[in-house]
């Protein structure tokens, strides 16, 4: 009975690479770590902040919760009513998202300085109408068109349609910024018009990512829609607003859980959309 012996051949140990410090540079960025440490520090003792006091508010929400808002009021929210409102608040966030993406195209290739049609004049104003609408909140936004046209749908649907063209122009723009510019030289040397090379040269490339980010827009549309609402903007925001000040906690938390359950059911449904998105890339 022999032994055979057996050789073990390791992998030889990576080489460790020596690198010098290197000035300015690497002063330059621990210099500006520190600069951050010591603002941040500088804030929370000038705004006064007690953070044993924010750790130790965790154990007495939990109490409030527990005490005030559990069990939810899950009679109030089957409510014909109350669902009608849902109902409402999707029928909102889908107009608004839709308007809003729509509006955003056109501004976004305005604003696109790689094909925009004039960048002395037509760039500067897609840019100032996206970044318009972008830097206002879409509660402001609410509260402008509810003192213009009254409570309703009509102001809440404005409302986010606005808050739509800033987030969807943006993220539009910067797509079309990223394209290769092969196509669209190769069009405008035979002679075609601004509106060709869009449609022949451009939209072919950013036609997938397009179609997602429309659907992310919905998405965050959809989120914005409640608390539209509260502000007068309509749909299930209103009875929000209306528990909240009248101490209704049960109720408050049934409504909590139907805006919840909404979003977690928008989150699965956008995932798969954009899932099967991107696989027509």
């Amino acid at each position: 009975m022999s032994i055979e012996s057996t050789t073990v051949i390791s992998d030889p140990a990576p080489k460790r690479e020596w690198s010098r410090y290197r000035h300015p540079e690497s002063t330059i960025r621990f210099a500006v770590m520190l600069a951050i440490l010591a603002f941040l520090g500088y804030s929370i003792a000038f705004l006064n902040i007690d953070l044993y006091r924010i750790l130790g508010a965790f154990p007495r929400l939990a109490e409030i919760l527990a005490t005030r808002y559990f069990p939810p009021d899950i009679n109030y929210i089957t409510d014909a009513d109350f669902i009608r409102s849902v109902i409402r608040t999707l029928e909102m966030s889908l107009l608004g998202g839709f308007f809003g993406v729509v509006c955003s195209i056109p501004l976004a290739w305005l604003a696109a300085r790689n094909i925009t049609i004039s960048k002395r004049i037509a760039y500067p104003l897609g840019r100032f109408a996206i970044m318009g609408s972008r830097s206002i909140h879409e509660t402001i936004w609410t509260i402008l068109f509810v003192t213009v046209l009254g409570f309703g749908m009509l102001a809440g649907t404005l409302a986010l349609t606005v808050f739509c063209i800033g987030f969807a122009g943006k993220l539009f723009s910067d797509e079309l910024e990223a394209i290769d510019m092969g196509p669209v030289e190769a069009l405008r040397s035979v002679g075609a018009n601004p509106l060709q090379v869009f449609q022949y040269g451009v939209f072919p490339q950013v036609r997938v990512a397009f179609t997602g980010i429309a659907i992310y827009t919905w998405d965050v549309a959809f989120r914005a829609a409640t608390v539209v609402g509260f502000f007068g903007g309509g749909g299930m925001g209103w009875y929000l607003k209306r528990t909240t000040q009248q101490l209704e906690s049960t109720r408050v938390a049934a409504i909590l859980l139907v805006i919840i359950g909404l979003v977690l059911l928008a989150e699965i449904g956008s995932g798969w959309l954009r899932k099967k998105i991107g696989k027509m890339r």
